[in-house]
């Protein structure tokens, strides 16, 4: 049985419709901000902890819209799957760069060029943006 991991995940969008990525440290894909739901936590309370982290702003309440679960194949963790939650999200401040984020993107989602993205970008999260 494959392992799973269970995440959230934000798609965050520019005043172009662009999608805002990231990659961490020590990784090549970039992915959704985002991570591990901790114990006790709701999938909302971890994404709003995760985006004050990673990107050193908070979410506006009133924008959060749930985009359903998604699985893909882990972008990092070989032979693992993840159980994403995703929310279409706004962000109350300008991201920046924090924890273990060592790069961001905004992309294109009909033409994302040669950025390697994680499996989950490109099933889920680019499809939503291109008929949306």
């Amino acid at each position: 049985m494959t392992p799973v991991i269970r995440i959230v995940a934000a798609v965050v969008l520019d005043d172009r419709n662009h999608v805002l990525v990231v990659r961490k440290r020590g990784t090549t894909a970039f992915m959704q901000p985002g991570g591990k739901i901790e114990p006790g936590e709701t999938p909302v309370q971890a994404l709003r902890r995760e985006i004050r982290e990673e990107l050193g702003a908070g979410v506006v309440e009133e924008s959060i819209r749930s985009l359903g679960h998604h699985d893909a194949a882990a972008a990092n963790e070989p032979g693992h799957r993840v159980a994403a939650d995703l929310f279409l999200v706004s962000l109350d401040d300008r991201p920046q760069p924090g924890a273990e984020i060592v790069e961001m993107a905004w992309v294109d989602p009909h033409a994302p060029g040669d950025i390697e993205l994680a499996p989950l970008t490109v099933g889920a999260v680019l499809e939503f943006v291109r008929v949306s």
